[in-house]
């Protein structure tokens, strides 16, 4: 099929590739010329693993194009997907601008059956606004689809060829039909589509997002009150986990979720609910005890030190995630901006966001090459991001460069036999803490 993809965002590049993957000729569309010029030579402008792979290929294959003309790549399809941006508004609602008036200048263009395939994250009844918006401007026959993306960063690739279901919201038997076209290749391997109302369809996404977002902040919350009196956080989540009405997954205690979807999906769901008189109570204590488990290894790091002030603390991770490079509401911002408030210098390293970082806190902290260079002559080591490379460190090497063995690990890596063994300080989430 012929399909346009309007926004090259982290969703919209991906879902674009993917889908020229699966046979489809897909032309991505944006604003952006620089960026439009990039993608042409080949190259890919965000990091996603397996992406770049999938992108050339199907660049070389003929079947994804890249242009800043929405009217050429809208004449050239039948089925048109809004992968844009919907951020947080003051007031935490999403904000629904860029949908709206990309949907508005659709409208002016086509001119046979169109289906509109909202991949955006939105709130319920948006579906309802675009199609009113559209059909005030145009009497050309269309439907509008609800498609909600479930991609996980640093996994996106493999979600969208090996997703647990794909869910459609839609009235229109001729839409639904379209869109079972599009992911006939996934659902003859075994893939659920299912099929809903757009309404329902929109608060899936929302839910869901919620609902995992919850599911970790509860696990925080098991895992500090497992040192108030001396349990074993990671007992208590196998113990949970074996459970297959829970599972294991999301139970892994740490320093609090962030990323471009849960927290702002979160806020946008209590935001909607607000706006019906419908007050989420759940969802508001997740957000807040979600803000304050981010620092919560600060107190910890200036207890053990006795000050901050002119100590040096290195802080291996800067992502809100191993295999990106995101940070946006990363935990590891929250601690260095406490760090410094309280006087302390730090020392960075990332395997891909540092870059990111720089561009936002510029010369206010430092930055290693690699992750034994960011500990030397260091007061603590505070460990924001589950990278694969910080697991199994050479320990030796870290007692020979820090100038203090303290570890403040926010994500669990390490046994604690281990540590004790190397005399170290750790401070990690649930556990008891190694004296070294």
């Amino acid at each position: 099929m012929n399909i346009t993809i309007v926004g090259t965002g982290y969703v919209g590049l991906v879902s674009g590739t993917c889908l020229a993957d699966l046979g489809h000729s897909v032309h991505c569309v944006d604003i952006n010329e620089e960026k439009v010029q990039m993608m042409k030579k080949g190259e890919v402008p965000i990091y996603e693993p397996q992406l770049e792979e999938v992108f050339l290929r199907n660049i070389k294959g003929n079947r994804l194009f890249f242009t800043t003309d929405l009217a050429e790549a809208v004449k050239k399809s039948n089925v048109i997907f809004l992968a844009l941006p919907t951020p947080p508004g003051g007031d935490g609602s999403a904000d629904l601008s860029y949908v709206l008036e990309v949907a508005g200048q659709i409208a002016s263009l086509i001119t046979q059956y169109t289906v509109i395939v909202n991949k955006s994250t939105v709130p319920v009844g948006t579906a309802k606004k675009v199609g009113e918006l559209i059909k005030l401007k145009t009497s050309v026959p269309f439907d509008v689809v609800s498609n909600p993306e479930f991609l996980r960063e640093g996994y996106a690739v493999e979600d969208f060829m090996r997703p647990e279901r794909v869910i459609v919201g839609a009235s229109s038997k001729k839409a639904f039909e379209i869109m079972e076209k599009i992911y006939l290749p996934l659902t003859n391997a075994g893939v659920n589509l299912i099929k809903m109302d757009e309404k329902s369809s929109e608060l899936t996404k929302y839910a869901a997002n919620s609902f995992l977002a919850t599911k970790i902040t509860f696990m925080n919350e098991i895992a500090n009150y497992c040192e108030k009196v001396g349990a074993d956080v990671d007992k208590v989540r196998m113990g949970m986990g074996a459970d297959d009405r829970i599972g294991h997954r999301f139970l892994f205690p740490g320093i609090g979720y962030g990323g471009s979807c849960f927290p702002k999906d979160v806020k946008a769901l209590i935001k909607s609910g607000n706006e019906i008189g419908y007050d989420f109570k759940i969802l508001e204590s997740v957000e807040q005890i979600n803000e304050k488990q981010k620092t919560i290894l600060v107190p910890d790091i200036e207890k053990h030190l006795g000050t901050l002030k002119n100590k040096c603390i290195a802080v291996w991770g800067l992502a809100f995630k191993e295999n990106t490079d995101d940070i946006r509401e990363a935990s590891s911002l929250e601690i260095i901006n406490k760090l410094l408030e309280k006087g302390a210098s730090i020392k960075a390293y990332d395997p891909i966001a540092i870059e990111n970082v720089q561009r936002l806190l510029g010369d206010r902290i430092s930055y290693a090459k690699d992750m034994y260079e960011c500990v030397e002559d260091v007061d603590a080591l505070v460990i924001a991001t589950e990278w694969g490379e910080f697991r199994n460190p050479h320990f030796e090497w870290l007692e020979k460069r820090m100038k203090n063995k303290a570890i403040f690990d926010g994500r669990n890596l390490y046994n604690l036999e281990d540590l004790e063994a190397h005399g170290f300080y750790y401070k990690s989430i649930g556990r008891k803490i190694i004296i070294g």
